[in-house]
Protein backbone atom coordinates (compact mmCIF):
# COMPACT_ATOMS: atom_id res chain seq x y z
CA UNK A 1 0.00 0.00 0.00
CA UNK A 2 2.84 2.38 0.85
CA UNK A 3 4.47 2.03 -2.02
CA UNK A 4 1.26 2.21 -4.43
CA UNK A 5 1.09 5.66 -2.43
CA UNK A 6 4.22 6.74 -2.49
CA UNK A 7 6.09 4.82 -5.21
CA UNK A 8 3.98 5.32 -7.86
CA UNK A 9 3.47 8.86 -7.00
CA UNK A 10 -0.23 8.17 -7.96
CA UNK A 11 -1.77 10.05 -5.15
CA UNK A 12 0.99 10.74 -1.77
CA UNK A 13 0.80 10.58 1.68
CA UNK A 14 0.28 14.08 2.07
CA UNK A 15 -2.59 14.44 -0.53
CA UNK A 16 -4.27 11.59 1.60
CA UNK A 17 -3.91 13.99 4.36
CA UNK A 18 -5.88 16.93 2.37
CA UNK A 19 -8.28 14.79 1.50
CA UNK A 20 -9.05 13.97 4.68
CA UNK A 21 -9.05 17.91 6.12
CA UNK A 22 -11.06 18.71 3.18
CA UNK A 23 -13.82 16.38 3.93
CA UNK A 24 -13.86 17.29 8.23
CA UNK A 25 -13.79 20.95 7.19
CA UNK A 26 -16.45 20.94 4.61
CA UNK A 27 -18.13 18.30 6.03
CA UNK A 28 -18.83 20.77 9.09
CA UNK A 29 -20.14 23.25 7.42
CA UNK A 30 -22.13 21.11 5.48
CA UNK A 31 -23.68 19.62 8.79
CA UNK A 32 -24.62 23.26 9.65
CA UNK A 33 -26.66 23.69 6.37
CA UNK A 34 -27.92 19.81 6.53
CA UNK A 35 -29.43 21.11 10.47
CA UNK A 36 -30.98 24.39 8.56
CA UNK A 37 -32.61 22.04 6.03
CA UNK A 38 -30.77 24.21 3.08
CA UNK A 39 -30.81 22.84 -0.55
CA UNK A 40 -27.14 22.52 -0.56
CA UNK A 41 -25.68 19.94 2.51
CA UNK A 42 -23.54 17.52 3.46
CA UNK A 43 -22.60 15.72 0.97
CA UNK A 44 -22.86 18.85 -1.15
CA UNK A 45 -20.14 20.68 0.24
CA UNK A 46 -17.71 17.75 0.60
CA UNK A 47 -18.58 17.30 -2.92
CA UNK A 48 -18.12 20.97 -3.62
CA UNK A 49 -14.77 20.81 -1.40
CA UNK A 50 -12.90 17.52 -2.14
CA UNK A 51 -13.28 18.88 -6.54
CA UNK A 52 -11.85 22.02 -5.47
CA UNK A 53 -9.00 20.19 -3.50
CA UNK A 54 -8.31 17.69 -6.50
CA UNK A 55 -8.53 20.56 -9.30
CA UNK A 56 -5.92 22.64 -7.11
CA UNK A 57 -3.54 20.01 -6.39
CA UNK A 58 -3.70 18.92 -10.44
CA UNK A 59 -3.19 22.35 -11.11
CA UNK A 60 0.34 22.30 -9.35
CA UNK A 61 1.40 18.89 -10.79
CA UNK A 62 0.06 19.63 -14.42
CA UNK A 63 0.22 23.15 -14.86
CA UNK A 64 2.52 24.52 -17.53
CA UNK A 65 5.78 26.21 -16.25
CA UNK A 66 5.10 29.88 -14.62
CA UNK A 67 1.11 28.88 -14.94
CA UNK A 68 0.27 26.55 -12.25
CA UNK A 69 -2.60 28.15 -11.54
CA UNK A 70 -4.28 27.69 -14.58
CA UNK A 71 -6.97 24.75 -13.88
CA UNK A 72 -7.47 26.37 -10.66
CA UNK A 73 -8.20 30.06 -11.80
CA UNK A 74 -11.24 28.71 -13.57
CA UNK A 75 -13.10 27.01 -10.42
CA UNK A 76 -13.92 30.60 -9.70
CA UNK A 77 -15.62 30.35 -12.70
CA UNK A 78 -17.19 27.29 -12.51
CA UNK A 79 -18.28 27.51 -9.13
CA UNK A 80 -20.31 30.78 -9.86
CA UNK A 81 -22.91 29.14 -11.71
CA UNK A 82 -23.53 25.80 -9.63
CA UNK A 83 -24.00 28.55 -6.55
CA UNK A 84 -26.31 30.51 -8.81
CA UNK A 85 -28.88 27.21 -9.38
CA UNK A 86 -29.74 27.95 -5.70
CA UNK A 87 -30.80 31.19 -5.70
CA UNK A 88 -34.64 32.09 -6.44
CA UNK A 89 -37.20 34.87 -6.25
CA UNK A 90 -40.35 34.21 -3.80
CA UNK A 91 -42.93 36.46 -2.69
CA UNK A 92 -40.45 39.67 -3.48
CA UNK A 93 -37.64 38.25 -1.73
CA UNK A 94 -34.41 36.62 -2.48
CA UNK A 95 -33.50 33.37 -1.19
CA UNK A 96 -30.80 31.03 -1.51
CA UNK A 97 -27.58 33.76 -1.19
CA UNK A 98 -26.58 32.74 1.95
CA UNK A 99 -26.44 29.48 0.46
CA UNK A 100 -24.60 30.41 -2.42
CA UNK A 101 -22.06 32.40 -0.76
CA UNK A 102 -21.25 28.98 1.57
CA UNK A 103 -20.90 27.14 -1.73
CA UNK A 104 -18.49 29.85 -3.23
CA UNK A 105 -16.39 30.05 0.64
CA UNK A 106 -15.84 26.02 0.54
CA UNK A 107 -14.68 25.80 -2.62
CA UNK A 108 -12.43 28.23 -1.56
CA UNK A 109 -11.76 26.26 1.22
CA UNK A 110 -11.09 22.57 -0.88
CA UNK A 111 -8.91 25.09 -3.19
CA UNK A 112 -6.48 26.41 0.25
CA UNK A 113 -6.51 22.93 1.24
CA UNK A 114 -5.24 21.98 -1.77
CA UNK A 115 -2.22 24.74 -2.21
CA UNK A 116 -1.35 23.63 1.06
CA UNK A 117 -2.83 26.76 2.88
CA UNK A 118 -3.97 24.50 6.22
CA UNK A 119 -3.88 27.22 8.47
CA UNK A 120 -6.05 29.48 6.76
CA UNK A 121 -8.23 26.72 5.63
CA UNK A 122 -8.96 25.56 9.00
CA UNK A 123 -9.41 29.59 10.31
CA UNK A 124 -11.80 30.50 7.38
CA UNK A 125 -13.87 27.09 8.72
CA UNK A 126 -14.21 27.96 11.87
CA UNK A 127 -15.00 32.03 11.09
CA UNK A 128 -17.80 30.49 8.62
CA UNK A 129 -19.19 28.46 11.01
CA UNK A 130 -19.39 30.88 13.81
CA UNK A 131 -21.03 33.60 11.19
CA UNK A 132 -23.50 30.69 10.04
CA UNK A 133 -24.74 29.72 13.92
CA UNK A 134 -24.76 32.85 15.63
CA UNK A 135 -25.73 35.70 13.16
CA UNK A 136 -29.10 34.25 12.45
CA UNK A 137 -29.52 35.27 16.20
CA UNK A 138 -29.04 38.60 15.08
CA UNK A 139 -30.81 39.28 12.31
CA UNK A 140 -33.61 37.59 14.13
CA UNK A 141 -33.01 40.55 16.61
CA UNK A 142 -32.79 43.17 14.15
CA UNK A 143 -36.14 41.79 12.12
CA UNK A 144 -37.73 42.12 15.41
CA UNK A 145 -36.74 45.96 15.34
CA UNK A 146 -37.03 46.62 11.93
CA UNK A 147 -38.80 44.66 9.48
CA UNK A 148 -39.54 45.67 5.63
CA UNK A 149 -42.86 44.78 4.44
CA UNK A 150 -44.88 46.27 1.09
CA UNK A 151 -48.23 47.41 1.14
CA UNK A 152 -50.95 48.29 -1.75
CA UNK A 153 -54.54 49.71 -1.13
CA UNK A 154 -56.72 49.89 -4.15
CA UNK A 155 -60.25 51.78 -3.63
CA UNK A 156 -62.91 53.84 -5.28
CA UNK A 157 -61.76 57.22 -6.15
CA UNK A 158 -63.66 60.05 -3.97
CA UNK A 159 -61.96 63.32 -5.24
CA UNK A 160 -59.38 62.58 -3.00
CA UNK A 161 -55.95 60.97 -3.00
CA UNK A 162 -54.09 58.50 -0.35
CA UNK A 163 -52.24 60.70 1.97
CA UNK A 164 -54.93 59.99 4.53
CA UNK A 165 -53.41 56.57 4.66
CA UNK A 166 -49.87 57.20 4.34
CA UNK A 167 -50.75 58.87 8.03
CA UNK A 168 -51.64 56.08 9.19
CA UNK A 169 -48.36 54.66 8.83
CA UNK A 170 -47.34 57.04 10.65
CA UNK A 171 -49.12 57.07 13.66
CA UNK A 172 -48.68 52.99 13.05
CA UNK A 173 -45.01 54.10 13.72
CA UNK A 174 -43.54 52.85 10.50
CA UNK A 175 -41.48 54.25 8.17
CA UNK A 176 -42.40 54.54 4.68
CA UNK A 177 -41.48 55.02 1.38
CA UNK A 178 -43.97 55.90 -1.41
CA UNK A 179 -43.89 53.88 -4.35
CA UNK A 180 -46.19 54.33 -7.54
CA UNK A 181 -49.63 55.68 -7.42
CA UNK A 182 -52.20 55.22 -9.83
CA UNK A 183 -55.54 56.54 -11.06
CA UNK A 184 -57.45 53.99 -13.62
CA UNK A 185 -61.95 54.22 -14.10
CA UNK A 186 -62.21 55.78 -10.95
CA UNK A 187 -60.31 53.39 -9.21
CA UNK A 188 -56.83 55.07 -7.08
CA UNK A 189 -54.09 52.46 -5.65
CA UNK A 190 -50.99 53.34 -4.08
CA UNK A 191 -47.97 51.65 -3.03
CA UNK A 192 -46.22 52.01 -0.30
CA UNK A 193 -42.61 49.61 1.86
CA UNK A 194 -43.30 50.48 5.50
CA UNK A 195 -40.33 49.52 7.67
CA UNK A 196 -41.38 49.13 11.75
CA UNK A 197 -40.88 46.59 14.45
CA UNK A 198 -43.62 43.67 13.48
CA UNK A 199 -46.15 44.74 16.35
CA UNK A 200 -45.90 48.07 14.47
CA UNK A 201 -46.72 46.38 11.04
CA UNK A 202 -49.69 44.56 12.94
CA UNK A 203 -50.99 47.85 14.33
CA UNK A 204 -51.49 49.30 10.85
CA UNK A 205 -52.79 46.08 9.31
CA UNK A 206 -55.77 45.99 11.72
CA UNK A 207 -56.18 49.60 11.06
CA UNK A 208 -56.41 49.32 7.11
CA UNK A 209 -58.76 45.60 7.60
CA UNK A 210 -61.16 47.43 9.02
CA UNK A 211 -61.86 50.49 6.60
CA UNK A 212 -64.71 49.36 4.43
CA UNK A 213 -63.59 51.57 1.54
CA UNK A 214 -60.95 49.65 0.38
CA UNK A 215 -61.46 47.19 -2.57
CA UNK A 216 -58.57 45.54 -2.51
CA UNK A 217 -55.67 45.55 0.48
CA UNK A 218 -52.01 43.67 -0.16
CA UNK A 219 -49.63 43.16 2.92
Amino acid sequence: MEQLIEGSHFITQSEVYKFLLTIVLCGLIGTERELRAKQAGLKTMIMIGLGSTLFTILSIKIGSAGTPDRIASNIVTGIGFLGAGVIFKEDNRIKGLTTACVIWIVAAIGMAVGAGYTEQSIGVTIVVLLALIFFPYVEEMVQNRSTSREYKIVKKYENEGLDDYEEHFKVAGLKLNRGQQKLSDGIISGSWTAVGSPENHKLFVDHILQDEKILEFQF
